[in-house]
C-alpha cells in the first residue's frame, strides 16, 4: 500500500502546482515534490524539482545536497563533488557536506582531497569512528601509515569494538616493518578468520625471521584455503616452501612444497629464480631448484 500511496501523492501533488495559473508554488513544495521523486528513483524528474526549489534561498542547500547525490547515483562523480564542494565554499563545517564530499572523491580518485575532507570532519566529529576510520583508510591508499596509524589510535575506544579498524591498525604496522604488527595480527586473529589475513601474517612472520610460526601460520592458511581459491593456495604453498629452504636448508621438505606448488600450476618462475641468490638456501636445494624452474619452462 505504501509503494501505492507515494506515487499517487505525487501525481496529485504535481497536478495540483500545474493546474495553479494564478499562484506561484512555493520552493518548499517543489523541494518536497523532488524528493518525493528522489525517493522513488526517478532521478530526472527530482532533478527537475530540485532545481526548482535551489533558487530559493530556503532550501539552496538541501536542494543542492540532493542534487549531489543524485549525480553520485548516476556515477556522476564529478558533478556530485562540484556540488557538495559548492556547499562547503559557503558553508566550510557542514558535516553533511563534507561526509558526502569525502566519499565521493574517493570514487573520483582524488585522495589528496578526500583526505582533507576526512581531517575537518574528525576535527569537527572527532567522537565518529566512521569518519576516524574512512580517515585512515584513505591516508593507508596514500601510503601514510605512519598518520593513518596516528588516526586510529586517536580513535582508540572505537577500535576496541571494530575489527576493520583493527585489521587496518596491524597493516599499518606491517607496513611501517615494525615489530609490534606481529601481535595485532595475533590479537585479530584470535576473534577472527580470514585465510587472506592469516596469510599477511605468515609473512609478516617470515620477514622478521621467526621461521618456526611462519611455516605453522602458512600450514592452517593451506588448511582454510577453499576449492575455488586455487590461486591463493598456490601463492601460500610457494611462501612455505620458501620458509622451509631457509629455515632447514638440510631438508628437502622444502623442495617438496615447492614441487607440490609448480605441479597445482604456480608458474611464477621469477620468484622461483629469486630463491637461487638466497645465500641461506643450501646448494644442493639451489640444484633443485634449477631442475624445477627447467621443468616450468
Amino acid at each position: 500500500m505504501k509503494k501505492l500511496l507515494k506515487p499517487l501523492i505525487l501525481i496529485l501533488c504535481v497536478k495540483f502546482l500545474s493546474g495553479c495559473a494564478g499562484m506561484a508554488a512555493s520552493a518548499e513544495e517543489y523541494y518536497s515534490i523532488g524528493m518525493a521523486y528522489f525517493e522513488t528513483g526517478k532521478f530526472e524528474e527530482a532533478e527537475m524539482w530540485l532545481n526548482r526549489a535551489k533558487a530559493a534561498d530556503k532550501t539552496m542547500v538541501a536542494s543542492q545536497y540532493n542534487l549531489g547525490r543524485i549525480a553520485f547515483e548516476k556515477k556522476q562523480y564529478n558533478e556530485a563533488a562540484k556540488l557538495f564542494e559548492d556547499i562547503l565554499k559557503k558553508d566550510p563545517d557542514n558535516v553533511l557536506a563534507l561526509k558526502a564530499a569525502a566519499y565521493t572523491r574517493i570514487n573520483t580518485g582524488d585522495f589528496t582531497i578526500a583526505e582533507k575532507h576526512y581531517k575537518r570532519l574528525q576535527e569537527l566529529i572527532p567522537e565518529s569512528a566512521d569518519d576516524g576510520y574512512n580517515h585512515a583508510l584513505i591516508l593507508y591508499a596514500m601510503k601514510r601509515y605512519s598518520d593513518a596509524q596516528e588516526v586510529l589510535e586517536n580513535n582508540s575506544l572505537s577500535m576496541l569494538e571494530r575489527s576493520e579498524m583493527q585489521l587496518l591498525y596491524a597493516r599499518c604496522q606491517k607496513a611501517q616493518n615494525k615489530i609490534e604488527a606481529i601481535d595485532s595480527y595475533s590479537n585479530w586473529l584470535n576473534n577472527n578468520s580470514d585465510v587472506r589475513v592469516r596469510y599477511e601474517y605468515a609473512q609478516l612472520l617470515e620477514f622478521h625471521e621467526l621461521y618456526a610460526r611462519a611455516v605453522e601460520e602458512y600450514r592452517k592458511a593451506l588448511s582454510e584455503t577453499t576449492s575455488t581459491e586455487k590461486a591463493l593456495n598456490r601463492e601460500i604453498r610457494f611462501s612455505l616452501a620458501r620458509t622451509l629452504l631457509v629455515a632447514d636448508n638440510a631438508s628437502g621438505e622444502g623442495i617438496t612444497e615447492l614441487q607440490t606448488a609448480v605441479n597445482d600450476g604456480f608458474r611464477d618462475t621469477e620468484a622461483v629464480r629469486e630463491l637461487l641468490a638466497n645465500g641461506k638456501i643450501s646448494a644442493a636445494n639451489k640444484d633443485s631448484i634449477r631442475n624445477i624452474i627447467s621443468g616450468m619452462r
